[in-house]
């Protein structure tokens, strides 16, 4: 790194105060509107499953309460886009990183899902953690999320180089180091045959100020609205037949 990726970072580290994990609770259903459910006025199906695993982007980081944050809003847009209930879930921590997703929470759940989503990256990436560490852990979440649910859905890092209140060079070094990570996610899920959803040059509105939360790092509720539309828009059409003609 030279020396203004270094300052930069410098004064990032002592400058964002981050928000701490939202209050409420982390599962609920959400249900499709009466447009989207199936016309011929068959009985609604059982919901489908979501279980989301990851950082704090998972948890709602910057938002005042879990309702508001990224999980439950790609739980509606699932549930328009399939046309039935979406029950959820979210395990995730702030500041996790995928070796935490590998070691710790997918570990952890007992059940089984239609759908695990792993959601993370960022940390990884402000860790410094190496490619091939991220290769290694990411490879063996998918494994293990494939254990726990029949479809597997992992997301790209956050948007973190789009932040302006971060130093032009060191925005520059992370969109760098975004973009390698997510040439080995690429070829990671599609070597298990998972699908990855890149959002990572994707327009969310970063250059909006509403896009930004409390903390000025995380989504705002307007933020994550619009990554879950983003993240469920891109969504392959196969998959999404699939999880609607689930019994």
């Amino acid at each position: 790194m030279g020396p203004a990726v270094v300052l930069e970072a410098w004064w990032a580290k002592h400058h964002f105060h981050l928000a701490g994990e939202p209050a409420g609770e982390r599962s609920g259903l959400e249900l499709p509107s009466p447009a989207s459910r199936d016309p011929s006025g068959a009985v609604t199906p059982r919901p489908l499953s979501m279980a989301v695993f990851g950082d704090s982007m998972a948890v709602g980081c910057g938002v005042d309460d879990q309702s508001l944050g990224l999980v439950p809003d790609i739980a509606r847009d699932l549930a328009e886009a399939v046309g039935r209930p979406v029950q959820w879930e979210t395990h995730g921590r702030l500041g996790a990183t995928i070796r935490r997703v590998r070691y710790r929470l997918l570990p952890a759940f007992a059940r089984h899902a239609d759908l695990v989503v792993l959601c993370a990256g960022s940390n990884d990436i402000m860790a410094g953690r190496t490619l091939t560490s991220w290769e290694d852990d990411l490879a063996a979440s998918v494994t293990l999320a494939g254990e726990k649910g029949d479809r597997v859905v992992v997301l790209s890092s956050g948007q973190l180089y789009r932040n302006r209140r971060l130093g032009r060079a060191l925005r520059s070094q992370v969109e760098t180091m975004i973009d390698r990570q997510t040439e080995v996610s690429k070829r990671v899920c599609q070597e298990a045959g998972v699908c990855y959803i890149d959002a990572t040059h994707d327009d969310v509105g970063t250059d909006r100020e509403d896009f930004w939360g409390s903390d000025g790092f995380h989504p705002s509720e307007i933020g994550y609205r619009k990554l879950a539309a983003c993240v469920v828009g891109k969504m392959p059409k196969r998959l999404l037949a699939d999880l609607a003609a689930l019994d």
